[in-house]
């Protein structure tokens, strides 16, 4: 099996071809072999018995007369009912290797001796004075030599069927693999970077086209991959590098006010706020990347979703930004007790992030508008509704894409990094639902959720 694994696709569909077509051709040859031959032994039968015919017929009709002799070349015996032969030009060797009782019935004997093959038919003749039995042969010579140059001639034609058979599986093998070579040709050339298309896909609607496409997806979507990967590590990277610079600055000023502790204090402050900016900045990203590799969510029932939603609400309230809003929250579960794909500190992201943003595009002395519900298929479905300008329609489109952040008409108060509406996203698809981001009908941002049941 090693060897057989060692050799490549084409000679291996041609050994299998030749395996199977040495069978097949093995299996038609000692078929014929045996139908000539038995075509052979019928013969010669034929042969035997009409020779004995006209003695057989001499007896039945002539029985109180003596035989006729037979003709030179026509081994002929008869022998009566006392075992005499009356009638004898059977070879000595075939004579001695016949029966001595008289058969009951018409039989053919098929002698091998020492110096022949013959067909013997032997037919019992009863008469009143007993039975006499005609035995007459036929030399076989004639028949085995023909049964001989047949076999040989199968032999070789056995052969070179099979070599027609592996120069045509391996043809045929070379021709159906050509898409394959130029498919790896290709596949290397993408590897070293030589090229940017995709894997040639045949005119025909076969396999090796359906792989080819099948390759191409994959090489597209890794394509994307490796573009968002990039992307992300550039905003990342831009992301990184304003709070950075913001705190090193920070931290330098400090160093200059060491003589003013109001001046010190005051830029420590500044430096814990880039710094905890950086720390959400690094915890999202790292959310994010958790969501990629993870399985599916344990399952939580919706009374616990809506204790949490009430606890995040409270949270929000109480940073700084939120004070002067109104936060008006609804819940309306007709089925409590059903169960979702989302862990409560996955469902709190959900409500923190919507909900910080809603504050963050929302106008001072405004209200937050917060619903929970389950529609008849037990949907859970969270909307989050400011009081905002709206979202530019351009900006819709890409509002879940990573580091993607519209324009200044909506105030990141709360310091937002582009990744809140991402993470929402990732969540909502991990429990199987949706997240969508619409313009309100009279002004403001709707944001929704639906996570179906388990």
């Amino acid at each position: 099996m090693r060897a057989l694994r060692r050799l490549s696709i084409r000679a291996r569909i041609t050994l299998g071809s030749l395996l199977v077509g040495a069978v097949v051709l093995s299996g038609v040859a000692v078929v014929l072999h045996v139908q000539i031959e038995r075509a052979t032994l019928a013969t010669d039968e034929s042969l035997a018995a009409g020779d004995a015919a006209p003695f057989v017929s001499d007896l039945r009709n002539n029985p109180g007369e003596p035989p006729d002799r037979p003709a030179e070349d026509v081994m002929v015996g008869i022998r009566d009912a006392s075992g005499r032969w009356v009638v004898d030009s059977l070879p000595r060797d075939v004579r001695r290797s016949l029966p001595t009782a008289a058969p009951d019935d018409d039989v053919t004997l098929r002698l091998h001796t020492g110096h022949r093959s013959v067909t013997v038919v032997g037919i019992p003749v009863r008469s009143d004075a007993g039975t006499s039995v005609v035995w007459a042969a036929h030399d076989g010579r004639a028949g085995h030599e023909t049964v001989e140059r047949v076999d040989r001639s199968l032999a070789v034609g056995t052969v070179l069927a099979l070599l027609a058979f592996a120069a045509t599986a391996w043809l045929l093998s070379t021709l159906a693999l050509r898409p394959v070579g130029r498919m790896r040709r290709t596949a290397e050339e993408l590897s070293a970077g030589a090229a940017a298309g995709h894997l040639p896909v045949g005119t025909s609607d076969d396999e090796l086209a359906a792989l080819a496409r099948t390759l191409n997806a994959f090489i597209d979507r890794q394509r994307e991959h490796a573009e968002r990967e990039r992307r992300m590590v550039s905003d990342a990277s831009h992301e990184l590098r304003t709070p950075l610079a913001a705190l090193t600055a920070r931290l330098e000023l400090a160093h200059r006010s060491a003589g003013d502790a109001e001046a010190l204090e005051r830029e420590l402050r500044q430096a814990e706020g880039d710094a905890a900016r950086l720390v959400a900045l690094a915890n999202t990203m790292l959310e994010l990347s958790r969501l990629d590799e993870a399985g599916p969510a344990p399952s939580t029932p919706g009374s616990a979703l809506v204790t949490e939603l009430m606890g995040a609400i409270d949270r929000v309230r109480a940073l700084g930004g939120a004070v002067d809003r109104d936060i008006d929250f609804q819940v309306t579960l007709d089925a409590p007790d059903e169960r979702y794909a989302l862990e409560t500190a996955a469902f709190a992201r959900i409500v923190d992030n919507l909900v910080a943003n809603a504050v963050a595009a929302g106008e001072e002395g405004g209200v937050i508008r917060v619903t929970l519900t389950q529609d008849a298929a037990r949907t859970l479905e969270l909307t989050v509704v400011d009081d905002g300008r709206g979202v530019p329609e351009d900006f819709l489109p890409q509002a879940f894409e990573r580091f993607a952040r519209a324009d200044s008409a909506r105030r990141a108060v709360l310091g937002g990094s582009g990744l809140g509406l991402a993470l929402v996203r990732g969540i909502a698809e991990r429990a199987g639902g949706s997240a969508s981001l619409r313009n309100g009908a009279h002004g403001g941002a709707v944001a929704t959720v639906s996570v179906p049941a388990v």
